[in-house]
């Protein structure tokens, strides 16, 4: 039985991390901590397990085998790196960080510790997107040229536990980068994993175009991003993220191979339709993706309880975290000097 405690109780705490560690027959929820103490509170009612004080009490719990970090960008590695030196397991919302030095940091001391360093990047349980890493991994219908993905809804403000224009996710020193680091991420995770690739060329432009605190002045980060991404076996193709999508949230992705396109989230009907070249469609059906407004069991809890049970590996590693880092840092320095960056 894994017993974890849990760091930062906005919204990503209380619709997946606290309930799918609830309904994980393996794990306990030792308790839960944030820095407003009524949050936590109000977490453990729902929840069970106590209230700590701080950080530090959890750490010095020889009870706790885990900790999820659920809390803002900008405190993930303190926290992080603190757990595993104390002999905890990690689970790290994404980004892992803000930098690679502090993603370094973090890998170092889980490898120095033996302890697990998990990152949430959730795309990856997506059963279509399952599906459709089997489809391109048989060759069935070649293989990749190029992608496109998009992921956009309405923005931090009506999905984080703060639903104002003053949520953390809009302060720079915080979040350290907008809906890049944000959506564009997952992405950027799910394609990796999806064409078996890294990418090494970036050509991005990133911007603040609508979103504005209650002054009225422009957000410190960016609420669009339009990406394009080339990977090591020349791979090509386009990554968007938006914070200003005020009609029905996307998050869909299509590949495109030699033999035919696989096309993800896309039909209102399919979740998956694979057509080749020669005309054919084939439609595979599974649930839908999770959106701000449909939570389902991510899988990202199971993951990792079952790494820790089975002493496996994490299905997304620190590794694989910091990867994803490199790329919207890419992206980001890509914007600023106006340029094609080459990792």
């Amino acid at each position: 039985m894994v017993r974890a405690a849990i760091v930062g109780c906005g919204s990503i705490a209380r619709l997946r991390h606290a309930p799918e560690y609830k309904n994980n027959e393996n794990a306990v929820i030792a308790g839960f901590f944030d820095v407003d103490r009524k949050r936590a509170a109000e977490m453990s009612n729902s929840f069970g397990g106590r209230v700590y004080n701080n950080v530090e009490d959890i750490l010095n719990d020889s009870l706790v085998d885990a900790v999820s970090i659920s809390a803002a960008n900008s405190v993930h590695s303190l926290y992080a790196i603190a757990s595993l030196r104390a002999g905890k397991h990690v689970l790290c919302e994404k980004p892992m960080a803000t930098t690679l030095e502090d993603c370094d940091a973090m890998i170092e001391a889980s490898v120095a510790a033996d302890r697990i360093l998990m990152i949430g990047h959730n795309q990856r349980f997506v059963p279509a997107h399952i599906k459709a890493k089997e489809i391109i991994d048989s060759e069935i219908i070649g293989n990749v040229i190029s992608f496109r993905t998009v992921f956009s809804h309405k923005g931090p403000e009506t999905w984080a536990i703060d639903k104002s224009r003053g949520t953390w996710f809009f302060k720079k020193e915080i979040a350290g980068m907008g809906v890049t680091a944000d959506l564009g991420i997952h992405k950027v995770d799910l394609l990796r994993w999806l064409i078996n690739d890294d990418f090494v060329e970036i050509n991005a432009s990133i911007s603040t175009l609508d979103k504005k605190y209650s002054d009225g002045t422009a957000i410190q980060v960016e609420d669009n991003a339009f990406c394009i991404l080339k990977s090591v076996r020349g791979i090509m193709g386009t990554m968007t993220a938006s914070w200003t999508n005020y009609g029905e949230e996307e998050n869909s992705t299509v590949i495109y191979c030699t033999g035919g396109t696989i096309e993800l989230f896309c039909d209102n009907d399919h979740q998956i339709c694979v057509r080749t070249k020669e005309g054919n469609c084939s439609y595979f059906d599974s649930e839908n993706i999770q959106t701000n407004d449909r939570q389902t069991n991510s899988g990202v809890i199971d993951s990792f309880i079952g790494s820790i049970e089975k002493g496996t590996k994490p299905e997304v590693s620190g590794y694989d975290g910091r990867e994803s880092v490199r790329v919207i840092l890419a992206c980001c320095e890509s914007a600023a000097r106006r340029s094609v960056v080459r990792l």
